[in-house]
Formats: C-alpha cells, structure tokens, sequence
C-alpha cells in the first residue's frame, strides 16, 4: 500500500501550522531562499558571450520566471499541503544530507518504495549542474576583476580558448571546502557558509540593482534614450528600485533573526553565524578604498563612458526592430501580446 493517512488536504496547514515560530521564523528561511535562488543573475553574465543578446536574454529572463514559478512556489506548496512542517526527520535537513530532503520525505511518506532512491539521483545530478554554474560565474567573475586591476595579474590569463585556466583551478580547489560537511562537526561549518554565501546574494543582487539604477542615470545624461538599448528590462528603473528595497529588507531581517535568534539565546556567536557576510563585505570594501585610495562612495557619473566596451551595434537596425515590433503587437490579440512578449 502507498500512503493511508486518507484525505490530507489542507490539514498541515492547520496543525501543525505553515508558518513556525511567526514572523521570525517566516525570516529565517530568507538565506536559505536567496542560496536556492542563488545563480538566477547568471543570466546577466552569461549574456556578455551570447551572439545576439537582444533575442537570448529576454528569452532566458522570462524562462527564469516560469522556472521560479514551477519548481519553487508550486513545489513548495504541495510539499507544505503533504508535509508537516514539525516532521522530525527536516530538523535532520540542516546537515545537507539528501535522504532528509522534504521531496524524499514526501515520497517516504507517500509509501513509495523505490522513488526516493530514484529521486536522491535526480538530486546529485542538480548539484552537478549546480557546481558547474557556480564554477563559470565565479571565473568569469574573478578573471575580470584581475582583468580591471582588482587582483592578481596572473588571473586574467586566458588560454587560447579564453578559458582563465589559474583561475578555474583556484575554484575547483575552493569547491572542495563542500566536502567539509562529511566531518564530524560539518553541520557547523554548514551553517557558517551557508550564511556567508546566503546573506552575500542579497548584496549581489543589490549591487545589481543599483548599479541598473545609475547606469540608465548616466545613460540619460549622455541624451540616450531607452531605445538606444538592444535589451529594456520590462519594468524599467522602478524595477531596480523595488528590488534594492526588497534586498535591503532582507538584510535588515536577518539582523533581526541575528540579534534575536529563534530558541536560543543572543550571542556573538549566535549572531556572526547568522549575518557573517556583513562584516566580510564591509572589511572588503573599505580595504578596496584604502589600498586603491579612492575615498568616494561612488563613482562620478559624468566620469563614465557607457561606449567603452560595448559591442559595435547598428542603432538603424536596431530601431527598424523595434518598430517591427510594435507594429506586430499593435495587430496582435492582446493575450498573444502577452504570451509572445510578456510571458515567452
């Protein structure tokens, strides 16, 4: 037989309950969201190597939608309608072990016999791909800060392939640090770089928005216009706006969390352990301006050149494009509008 605990419908969602320990306890899983939304933003570095990043990028974007929507929130929702959130095997979950995965626990829970195995597969081939992502963005990453003097110059050595060859080594051998978590104590070192790297997607993803804020700035002091541009994020600098607020409420959260910790007691170490990647980033930052003696918060904007480095594009064929564009929409049912531009 599968599972015969009968109708469940939304009963866990009731008792136990879906949101533990309230207000805080719906914060604490912030960091462990932004780890699994971690790479979204590859999106942006892959595009400076796509062949045409006009098509490719709106595409890849909106897929992320749909990717975000799916595997995320539809799949999270079920889980919490079949799962009870006080299980005791998900208290397990915080070494990383696959086996206390919420989907393994649902399909054990479920009667399965020989799914989750199937599914613990599925598992390490999403890591596999994972650690590829995060083996490309963070070359390409520390490459280009040699490249810009922010590093060693042996960094930005390329192979004839354009491949940062030191650089790719240097991350595989950082990599290796996930195999901590098979130590004795590695459920603690866990948690420490998951809170390194979980609370420093929140500055990533900031940084980017702010840096989306004052490039468009600067673009319209040079008397460009958004038209000028072979890719517009649909929701333009409110966009930005709306996702730095959201970032920064995020960090302020966690703070929260770090100060007043859920069934513990407040601490130095309670508190490094829950916002570590706020200091380090601090520590970074103003050693950047000590070392290159650059006093100033940011740059001046009248200083940039938004022409450096971009790709010789032809704006007549840019915009013919995009009157196409427009026209094809202006003939169109507004919900092939939507599906064709908005949503696919």
């Amino acid at each position: 037989p599968t599972d015969t605990r009968g109708y469940i419908g939304a009963k866990y969602w009731h008792d136990p309950g879906a949101f533990r320990n309230g207000f805080k306890g719906f914060c604490s899983v912030f960091v462990t969201a932004a780890v699994a939304f971690g790479g979204t933003e590859m999106v942006g570095l892959a595009s400076a190597e796509a062949e045409n990043p006009r098509k490719s990028i709106p595409k890849a974007t909106k897929q992320v939608f749909w990717r975000i929507s799916l595997f995320y929130i539809v799949s999270l929702l079920v889980l919490g309608l079949i799962v009870p959130s006080d299980n005791p095997s998900l208290s397990k979950a915080s070494d990383g072990a696959t086996r206390y995965s919420p989907f393994v626990l649902s399909i054990k829970l479920a009667g399965i016999k020989v799914l989750p195995s199937i599914f613990n597969a599925v598992i390490t081939l999403s890591v596999i791909s994972v650690a590829n992502t995060s083996t490309f963005g963070s070359t390409r990453t520390i490459q280009a800060l040699c490249a810009s003097g922010m590093g060693p110059a042996i960094g930005a050595k390329v192979d004839t392939k354009g491949r940062p060859r030191v650089v790719l080594i240097m991350m595989l051998l950082f990599g290796c640090l996930a195999f901590v978590n098979e130590a004795k104590n590695g459920s603690v070192a866990f948690t420490w770089l998951l809170s390194l790297s979980g609370l420093s997607f929140f500055f990533s993803w900031g940084s980017i928005c702010y840096a989306h804020i004052r490039f468009r700035k600067v673009w319209a002091m040079n008397g460009r216009t958004v038209d000028d541009l072979p890719f517009a994020t649909q929701y333009g600098v409110i966009g930005s706006w709306i996702g730095l607020g959201l970032n920064i409420l995020c960090l302020i959260a966690q703070f929260y969390l770090a100060i007043s910790p859920i069934s513990r007691e407040p601490g130095v170490g309670v508190f490094f352990e829950n916002y570590l990647a706020f200091p380090v980033v601090i520590v970074f930052f103003i050693g950047y301006k000590i070392y290159f003696r650059e006093w100033s918060i940011g740059i001046d904007l009248k200083s940039i050149n938004v022409d450096e480095g971009r790709r010789d594009i032809n704006l007549e064929e840019l915009k013919r494009e995009l009157e196409e564009e427009r026209a094809q929409k202006a003939i169109l049912p507004w919900w092939r509008t939507v599906i064709l531009y908005n949503i696919w």
